[in-house]
C-alpha cells in the first residue's frame, strides 16, 4: 500500500499554516496553534484516530482565534484527502458513539468525497476557558468541506463544555480511524460509480 502521508501549506494574510499528516502514524502529534484549548483537541484527535500529525500555526489572534480555527480545518481537511489518495480499499463509513462523564457524542461518517455536515450540540457555555465554543463547528465545517466527507454530530446530552468538546473530537477520531482503515477483502473503490 502506498503511503497515505500528506503536507499541506497555506499562508493568507490571517494565517499562516504548515501541515504533516500520516494517516498509518500511531496517534503522535508535535502540535503549536497558539490556541490551547485547539491544541489539546488536536492532540486528542491525533492519539484516538492513530494518525501522526505536525501542525504549526500563527494566525492574528489579536483580532481573535477564528481565522486560526477554521484554518487549521482547512489544512486538515486537505491533507486527509490529499493522504487518501483515490480511496481505494477504504472503509469509508463509520460512526462512533462516545462518552466523556456526563456527556455523550454520536458521530457519523461518510468518506463520500462530497461535503456535508449536520450539527446538533448545545454548549452550555458560549466559552470554554478562553475558547470560544462555537469556533468547534466552525472547525468541523471547514474540516468536513475540505475533506470531502459527510459529517454528523450529534449530542443528545452534556452539562460541562468542555467535556462536550472532547467527546465530539475522541468521537470524531474513532469514526475517522475506522472510515479511513482499509479492508483486506476490498480491492476497489468504495461506490458503485467507480470513484469517490
Amino acid at each position: 500500500m502506498e503511503k497515505r502521508r500528506a503536507m499541506i501549506q497555506r499562508k493568507t494574510k490571517e494565517t499562516q499554516i504548515e501541515l504533516i499528516v500520516n494517516l498509518d502514524g500511531e496517534g503522535n502529534s508535535h502540535i503549536n496553534t497558539g490556541i490551547g484549548f485547539l491544541d489539546h483537541m488536536l492532540d486528542l484527535l491525533t492519539k484516538h484516530a492513530l494518525f501522526d500529525m505536525d501542525i504549526k500555526a500563527i494566525g492574528d489572534r489579536n483580532v481573535d482565534d477564528h481565522h486560526t480555527v477554521e484554518d487549521v480545518g482547512i489544512c486538515l481537511g486537505q491533507g486527509i484527502k490529499e493522504a487518501l489518495g483515490d480511496k481505494k480499499g477504504i472503509r469509508r463509513f463509520s460512526h462512533a458513539s462516545v462518552p466523556m462523564q456526563e456527556s455523550l457524542a454520536n458521530i457519523a461518517i461518510d468518506i463520500s468525497g462530497r461535503s456535508a455536515m449536520v450539527f446538533h450540540v448545545l454548549f452550555p457555555t458560549e466559552k470554554i476557558g478562553n475558547f470560544d465554543a462555537e469556533l468547534i463547528e466552525e472547525f468541523l465545517e471547514a474540516l468536513s468541506t475540505n475533506a470531502g466527507i459527510n459529517l454528523h454530530v450529534n449530542v443528545p446530552y452534556g452539562t460541562n463544555a468542555h467535556h462536550i468538546a472532547e467527546a465530539i473530537f475522541k468521537g470524531l477520531a474513532t469514526a475517522l480511524k475506522d472510515a479511513m482503515s482499509t479492508d483486506t477483502r476490498r480491492k476497489d473503490i468504495p461506490s458503485t460509480k467507480g470513484i469517490l
